[in-house]
């Protein structure tokens, strides 16, 4: 399963595509084992993947006939600072947020504007993207996204170790939650696969 995903990081519309076991699973109220992140120069890139015949076979073919459940949360990743393609061996912090039902659009806002601020108050973090989701229809009602690159796992854990700081953090937000998805992934080293 995870070569034929990996491998179509050749399609034309992929700019960075890992697929991947999970590191470890910090909160979640469903039992993922695994991942693939991706990432498109715009949201038309995505569409041309999601329907591009080798991604449908290898969805059809290696991911349908052993996974239990699947789901995808999909967002713009706005003033992307950094590299595109996180390096082999980074570890990131992926993150879903399911809001209350009937929450505001004011908490949506905050919500995002908090996590959007994280970065400042974590130096452990290279690089971080925070979104609405826009395919809502595949993500189990989770309606904000958000991933953060580290050097590796190490800077995790150092960030995890400043407790007080991250409970701070997540106060802010946390009456607007109903769920929340918390998994850490480390990029796997490239592979010179093609189709």
């Amino acid at each position: 399963m995870l070569s034929s995903l990996n491998a179509l990081v050749s399609l034309d519309p992929v700019l960075h595509l890992s697929a991947a076991p999970i590191h470890r699973l910090k909160s979640s109220p469903i039992p993922f084992t695994h991942l693939l992140h991706c990432r498109y120069s715009s949201k038309d890139g995505l569409k041309a993947y999601a329907v591009h015949p080798s991604h449908v076979a290898a969805v059809k073919e290696r991911v349908l006939p052993v996974c239990d459940d699947v789901m995808a949360v999909d967002w713009v990743a706005r003033d992307l600072l950094g590299l595109v393609v996180p390096p082999p061996g980074s570890a990131v912090r992926l993150s879903f947020l399911k809001l209350k039902e009937g929450s505001a659009a004011e908490a949506k806002d905050e919500i995002l504007r908090v996590i959007g601020g994280v970065k400042e108050k974590f130096e452990e973090i290279q690089q971080l993207t925070v979104g609405e989701n826009f395919s809502p229809e595949r993500a189990k009602g989770y309606s904000i996204a958000s991933l953060a690159v580290f050097p590796g796992v190490g800077e995790i854990d150092s960030m995890d170790a400043k407790g007080e700081l991250v409970s701070s953090e997540k106060d802010k937000v946390r009456e607007h939650l109903e769920s929340v998805i918390v998994l850490d992934f480390v990029v796997p080293s490239s592979q010179s696969a093609s189709l």
